[in-house]
C-alpha cells in the first residue's frame, strides 16, 4: 500500500546510519528529513503519498476542469448564473453542513448538470487529526445528506485542504470513493487580489487541468468571469470530474 511508504525510508535510513556507524547527529538529522517527507506527503495530494489521488486528466486536447470547493453558500447562485450563460459543466465538491443550509441552491447545482463531490460534512479544521472512524463518519454523513436533498449518489471525494494521511485514505477505500485532487491551485482563499487569483491559475494551465476554485466569494466570481473568457479565447473546453472516475485516463 502507498501510504506504507514512509516505513520503508524509515527504514532505509537507520540500515544507512548503522552501516557508516552514524553519530546521534546523523540520527537527529534522518529522523527530521524523514519527518519533513511525511509532513509534506501529507500536505500535497500531487505528491499521492499516502491515496492515489486523480490530479490531472491524461487528454491531448485543451479541455479543462473547474472545481468549486465548500458550497454551496449565498453566492452560488451568481456562480451557476454565469456557468449557465456560457453552458459550462463544473464539479462541486459539496459541504454536507452547508447544503443542510441551502438545499435549494444544492438542488439547482444538480438540476443544471453539474457534478456532486464529497467534501465531508463538517470541513473540520481538525480533519489531519481525526481517527479513520471519524473520517469515516464524516464522509458517510455527508453521503447522507447528498441523498436525502439531491436523491443522488457519488462516488467522488476531495479531502479538506487537500490533507492526506493513513486515516483518511483508509476512509476513502472504506467508502469506495474515488480521491479528487487538482493541478492549479488558485489560492483563492489567501489572496484578495483578483488579478494575482487570475494570473496564477492562466499561466499554469495546461491541457486536462483541474483548477481549484471556491464558489464563497464575490473575488472568486469575478475572477470566474475573467478565466471563461480566456478559456474560450484560447478554445478550451471542459470536463467534469465524473466522467474520469470510470476511466484510467488520469494522473
Amino acid at each position: 500500500m502507498k501510504y506504507y511508504s514512509f516505513i520503508l525510508l524509515y527504514l532505509f535510513w537507520n540500515s544507512f546510519i548503522y552501516v557508516f556507524n552514524g553519530s546521534i547527529w546523523m540520527y537527529i538529522f534522518c529522523f527530521i528529513l524523514f519527518s519533513a517527507t511525511v509532513v509534506w506527503g501529507s500536505f500535497d495530494i500531487q505528491l499521492k503519498y499516502f491515496i492515489n489521488s486523480i490530479t490531472q486528466k491524461r487528454t491531448k486536447i485543451k479541455e479543462v476542469a473547474l472545481t468549486f470547493d465548500d458550497g454551496p453558500t449565498e453566492l452560488t447562485p451568481k456562480f451557476l448564473d454565469l456557468l449557465k450563460e456560457k453552458n459550462i459543466k463544473a464539479t462541486f465538491f459539496c459541504i454536507g453542513k452547508q447544503i443542510e443550509k441551502y438545499p435549494e441552491t444544492f438542488q439547482r447545482i444538480i438540476a443544471e448538470g453539474h457534478a456532486i463531490g464529497n467534501h465531508t460534512y463538517s470541513h473540520s479544521n481538525n480533519t489531519g487529526f481525526l481517527s479513520s472512524s471519524k473520517m469515516l463518519g464524516e464522509i458517510k454523513k455527508c453521503d447522507e445528506v447528498i441523498f436525502k436533498i439531491g436523491n443522488i449518489k457519488t462516488n467522488l471525494y476531495r479531502p479538506p485542504f487537500g490533507v492526506t494521511n493513513p486515516n483518511i485514505a483508509k476512509a476513502i477505500k472504506k467508502t469506495q470513493k474515488k480521491s479528487i485532487g487538482w493541478n492549479v491551485r488558485s489560492l483563492d482563499t489567501v489572496t484578495n487580489n483578483e488579478k494575482k487569483i487570475y494570473n496564477r491559475i492562466t499561466k499554469n494551465l495546461n491541457k486536462g487541468s483541474i483548477i481549484l476554485l471556491h464558489d464563497t466569494s464575490e473575488k472568486t466570481h469575478n475572477v470566474l468571469v475573467e478565466l471563461l473568457l480566456f478559456l474560450e479565447r484560447e478554445k478550451y473546453s471542459t470536463f467534469t470530474m465524473d466522467s474520469m472516475t470510470n476511466s484510467t485516463n488520469n494522473d
